[in-house]
């Protein structure tokens, strides 16, 4: 066997292993993320003052790859905080930030971010109204914004079907011609998440997506997230209980910008101390 053969068979083995290790975790992935040892996101002892506020005080936490992870917690308890952070638009005083296992989010720009692989969905939905809601998904796409004058024309049939099958997990299909600025409140925060995931991230943060969300809407919601995860890691930050209840796998209370508690639902529901300073007696 040649030096040449004995490199390219070396190489297939590294890539069958790296395929078994991620494989095994049930993700899918994109170049540049590191996820071999199974978790996307790392946060070790993340602290953030605002004027002398600890609005994060050492928070550590870590999510999996394809997990679909609640955070819940009283306001002021730093969710809010802790997605800026991760996203890059609060620089922690001190702490570690890594999505997978070699991208420091601390070093990166918002943009960077982005392109990275996170998305991020705020309670507000932002989409644009002027255009109709196949429009919006196709600003979205992941290409060259240079040629938007042309884009259309160019679209191939690939990008056609991923257009159609998004549209179809938001439940959107019928409105695909219609005005964003003419859907109901719970229909453009779906199509705020269509327009994320063409985007291809591979970590989605959620802030208070159902609300304001009519009961069918939310029960919507909840399918449209029970879905996503696997394919993608989500963290869902929510106040309504009812619809945590309906996606949790883990749950992670955070209380004056630390870890409170974690676990599944009942875990989290049973403890004396979550009780006390967010469930309510």
């Amino acid at each position: 066997m040649t030096a040449r053969a004995v490199k390219e068979t070396s190489l297939k083995i590294q890539r069958a292993g790296s395929d078994q290790i991620l494989a095994a975790h049930g993700r899918i992935t994109q170049d540049g993320v590191d996820v071999t040892h199974g978790a996307i996101l790392y946060l070790e002892d993340i602290t953030v003052s605002f004027d002398g506020f600890r609005a994060l005080n050492k928070l550590s936490l870590s999510i999996d790859v394809g997990e679909l992870r609640c955070i819940i917690g009283p306001n002021g308890a730093g969710k809010t905080t802790m997605m800026d952070v991760i996203t890059g638009k609060t620089r922690p005083d001190l702490g570690t930030a890594f999505f997978g296992q070699s991208i420091d989010l601390t070093k990166l720009s918002e943009a960077e971010i982005a392109h990275a692989g996170i998305g991020r969905k705020f309670q507000k939905p932002t989409v644009f109204e002027q255009h109709t809601v196949f429009e919006n998904l196709e600003l979205a796409m992941k290409t060259d914004k240079r040629v938007w004058a042309s884009l259309r024309a160019r679209l191939d049939s690939a990008q056609l079907d991923r257009i159609a099958a998004t549209l179809e997990l938001i439940h959107l299909s019928t409105q695909s011609e219609r005005l964003a600025g003419l859907l109901s409140h719970g229909q453009k925060q779906w199509l705020e998440i269509g327009m994320l995931l063409m985007q291809e991230p591979q970590l989605l943060l959620l802030d208070e997506p159902v609300a304001g969300m009519t009961d069918d809407e939310t029960e919507r919601t909840a399918e449209l997230c029970n879905k996503l995860a696997g394919k993608h890691s989500l963290v869902v930050v929510e106040h309504d209980m009812d619809f945590v209840n309906r996606i949790a796998r883990k749950v992670t209370v955070l209380h004056e910008g630390s870890v409170l508690a974690e676990g599944n639902m009942e875990t989290v529901q049973n403890d004396q101390r979550v009780v006390e300073v967010y469930l309510g007696r």
